[in-house]
């Protein structure tokens, strides 16, 4: 084992697809657990803690969907998604629980590896922290304000006024930096996809429309009447710094 190499769970209740995707990432330099379920991966948890976790959506024992909703109630750990079925509306729930990616079953190997490093990559200052003062106002540019928090650009970390931070996710953080960089610039859906690097080809409309929520939630004093992230009718989204 690599002690250096990123630790990844592989999670499918399907012996032969387990194993071939665990061959091809141990191919690939990472150190990886082959887990049958969600029993098994909360066992190897107890031990130790992946950098990210390869979930199987579609499992008799304990669905993957059941399995990221405990994962992010407890963890910050990225998780990559498969699922074998064509619909939509399990991706869109797996997002709204807070997975980071998704892939349809069977995968492309060699997506799969490009999809866990982007992650990984993205995500990697997203991990717990020891406690940390907000930054500094007065340094330019690293700090945006987002309705009732600030982000801050060189920790990607979402702050309020007293330091205290609001969990992201790695896509969260990607749509909050791409509006810092295009104020009062209304984006459409397709464009936002793009700039966060988080593409749902089948389903972008809806999947971009959770993340927004789930992301108002966060920033908007009302994340009914949102002032700060603002829908334009038939197109996207703008980002009102001063909530006009």
């Amino acid at each position: 084992m690599n002690a250096s190499a990123p630790h990844v769970a592989v999670v499918d209740d399907e012996a032969e697809a387990r194993a071939m995707v665990g061959d091809y990432l141990r191919m690939h330099g990472f150190d990886v657990v082959l887990c049958d379920g969600g029993r098994t991966l909360r066992a190897h948890l107890a031990e130790r803690r992946p950098d990210l976790i390869v979930l199987d959506l579609n499992m008799p024992e304990e669905d993957g969907l059941s399995i990221v909703r405990d994962l992010k109630a407890r963890t910050t750990i990225p998780v990559i998604m498969l699922t074998a079925t064509a619909s939509p509306i399990d991706r869109v729930v797996g997002l709204e629980l807070g997975a980071d990616d998704y892939l349809p079953k069977p995968c492309e190997l060699r997506e799969l590896v490009a999809r866990v490093r982007s992650v990984l990559r993205r995500g990697s200052g997203l991990a717990p922290q020891p406690e940390m003062p907000a930054a500094p106002a007065e340094v330019p540019g690293r700090r945006i304000r987002f309705g009732t928090k600030w982000l801050d650009l060189d920790a990607l970390r979402l702050r309020d006024s007293e330091g205290a931070e609001q969990a992201l996710t790695r896509s969260e953080f990607e749509l909050l930096k791409a509006f810092a960089d295009h104020p009062k610039r209304a984006l459409s859906r397709e464009r936002l996809l793009d700039l966060a690097d988080a593409r749902d080809p089948d389903a972008f409309d809806r999947a971009i429309d959770v993340r927004i929520n789930r992301i108002r939630k966060k920033i908007e004093p009302d994340p009914a009447n949102p002032r700060y992230i603002k829908t334009v009718r038939g197109l996207g989204y703008v980002f009102r710094p001063d909530g006009d």
